[in-house]
């Protein structure tokens, strides 16, 4: 018999797995039962959406279609692990500017946080950041509450984030240049360029 999220397998479900040596943590964020309905009666088949990371830097997401539970979370599984981008992260725990991302009718915005400040997001952002490995980050929606479009609009986010580092190589400038100083003073500068 195939298990529903009913079963006490709810959303956001953590499951590590140790994978070759990547240590990865892979997140349920929805499961969907879909039903066919064909000459005799109804065909159920499931539909999960499921989120991987290393929580170093690292995060995929994946969809998988299967006539069974555990069945379906392995292919989305699988999938997410063939699309894994790599995000700058500033301090390993926040991001480096704050972005927005859109996908469709979803549309989400990605604020840097001070320490201290945790995830702030709703669930399948929630999910992305915390197999990403962001400590601090304030993230709103304000389109579509579909997760598909929530994880996807997250990821157009995430892909536009671009490290000081990035930017000044591009620019042929050091990264103190595009940085700038936080206290604005010629002294401090000085040290900077130093």
């Amino acid at each position: 018999m195939a298990r529903t999220p009913r079963d006490g397998q709810g959303r956001n479900q953590r499951r590590d797995r140790d994978d070759g040596g990547d240590d990865l943590v892979d997140k349920l964020v929805s499961i969907n039962r879909v039903a066919k309905v064909v000459k005799g009666g109804r065909r159920f088949g499931f539909a999960a959406l499921v989120v991987v990371g290393d929580e170093k830097g690292r995060v995929g997401y994946g969809m998988g279609k299967a006539r069974e539970v555990p069945e379906a979370i392995r292919k989305a599984t699988d999938r997410a692990k063939t699309s894994m981008i790599r995000v700058p992260l500033r301090e390993g725990r926040t991001l480096h500017h704050d972005v927005q991302g859109d996908f469709g009718a979803g549309q989400v915005i990605c604020r840097a946080a001070p320490a201290g400040t945790g995830i702030i997001a709703g669930g399948p952002m929630r999910a992305v950041f915390e197999t990403l490995g962001v400590q601090d980050v304030v993230a709103k929606s304000n389109g579509s509450p579909n997760p598909y479009n929530m994880v996807k609009a997250t990821f157009a986010a995430l892909v536009r984030l671009q490290s000081p580092r990035s930017v000044a190589a591009r620019r042929g400038r050091k990264v103190s240049d595009i940085l700038g100083t936080r206290a604005g003073s010629e002294e401090a500068k000085e040290a900077i360029d130093g």
